[in-house]
């Protein structure tokens, strides 16, 4: 990916000199070119096209702070309930995340997320233990984990 993005860049800059017009409009003229020939030549790359690791990284942000505002609401509406009928619990999370930053990514967003916390990671890093504030079914908060987070994060890392 870093590969594909550094020859786009360099290609870019190559038509800049090659039309001898260094400003902003010939670069982007440029990076466009030079992402039609790397989308044409994509078939002698390794990797998948570097827009599509650009694009679900985008969704995993925006997945984030919808998680981030409905959780924020879910709180907010615990906390002002007259009567305080919570149901905290820890539970642990199997993961099927491979490298350590999958990981660490995984567990600071459950962190950032108000209402819960990743308290410990197992020795073998495949089972997080998570700290929630409300959990009616834990079945349900690890389906709603795994289904948002961790499979977000799978379509960032894996080829």
């Amino acid at each position: 990916m870093a590969f594909q993005i550094l020859l786009n860049f360099f290609i870019a800059l190559v038509w800049m000199f090659m039309s001898s017009s260094i400003n902003p409009t010939t670069f982007v003229i440029g990076y466009l070119i030079g992402f039609l020939l790397i989308f044409m030549m994509r078939r002698f790359f390794k990797d998948r096209i570097y827009t599509v690791r650009l694009w679900a990284a985008f969704k995993l942000m925006l997945l984030f702070f919808r998680e981030l505002t409905l959780s924020n609401i879910s709180v907010l509406l615990l906390v002002i309930k007259p009567k305080l009928n919570i149901k905290p619990m820890i539970f642990a999370l199997p993961t099927e995340l491979e490298h350590d930053w999958e990981i660490t990514l995984l567990s600071s967003l459950i962190t950032l997320t108000p209402g819960t916390i990743v308290i410990n990671v197992s020795d073998d890093q495949n089972t997080l233990y998570i700290h929630a504030i409300h959990v009616d079914d834990v079945d349900e908060a690890i389906d709603s984990i795994k289904n948002t987070f961790e499979k977000a994060i799978k379509e960032v890392s894996r080829k």
